[in-house]
């Protein structure tokens, strides 16, 4: 599955080229291949589009660029992924807004079941969260697993997050009190390393970072190493009892059908 990470590294076809100019966020390059009759709508060998490119590249100019220029926000890249979706997986909330501005949907489905508002809860992006919801993303549209976004914003351990979805009216608090409640009392780098254990089997060494990212909360990002380099990894924040805090109080606007 695609998770919406930008490629390390490009190599051009042809010169001059669009993803090349993408890739490296060159404005002035772009402007000129586009007013040169380079259609917006470009796509590379493997389907990716360049307007993806530089929504998950986080280069907002550019995405404007190609917006203006025509190309189309919802088209999804390679057939499965949307440019809304890979901004809002990164953070990106600069993109988010000028793809929303240019009609994106804010609750376009991707491939797998996955909507912009999905990726964001899933990252801890509280800011892009809020953008979403304040262009009319529906905060109660189940993920691939079928849970509510308030159940996985709780799990994640963002109260920005949960305080978003609540002051829009999300359903599903007390199972997110639950969830919540449950983290809490849970020690997150040991629960990391035993999910990566269950994926990737035992034996493996492990490098475990701390940082705050969010006010008030911790992201702890636990990376499985593979010859002393990262194999595969996860993280998430360690906000549970400020949510417990949140939910159990009654906070925000909720009160919709379904709590």
């Amino acid at each position: 599955m695609n998770t919406h990470e930008p490629p390390e590294s490009f190599t051009a076809v042809h010169e001059p080229d669009l993803f090349t100019a993408v890739y490296e966020g060159d404005e002035d390059t772009v402007v000129r291949l586009l007013r040169s009759g380079v259609s917006p709508e470009s796509a590379d060998a493997e389907g990716q589009t360049a307007l993806y490119a530089a929504a998950v590249g986080d280069a907002p100019g550019v995405v404007r660029l190609l917006l203006a220029a025509g190309a189309d926000p919802d088209r999804l890249s390679a057939g499965a992924d949307a440019p809304l979706c890979g901004a809002a997986c990164g953070g990106h909330t600069d993109v988010v807004r000028a793809l929303l501005a240019a009609g994106a949907a804010p609750d376009l489905e991707e491939e797998y079941g996955f909507r912009a508002l999905t990726w964001a809860v899933r990252r801890g992006c509280a800011e892009v969260v809020r953008v979403l919801l304040a262009a009319g993303a529906d905060p109660d549209l189940p993920g691939p697993s079928g849970e509510f976004p308030l159940v996985a914003a709780a799990r994640r351990g963002s109260p920005g997050c949960v305080r978003a979805l609540v002051d829009h009216g999300a359903r599903g608090r007390d199972e997110a009190l639950a969830e919540a409640r449950r983290w809490a009392g849970l020690d997150v780098a040991a629960e990391l390393r035993a999910g990566l254990e269950a994926a990737h089997g035992p034996g493996h060494e492990y490098v475990t970072r701390r940082w705050e990212e969010e006010p008030g909360t911790v992201t702890v990002e636990v990376s499985l190493l593979r010859e002393g380099r990262p194999g595969a990894g996860d993280d998430m924040q360690t906000g549970h009892a400020a949510i417990v805090d949140l939910l159990a109080a009654g906070g925000g606007t909720a009160g919709a059908p379904g709590r």
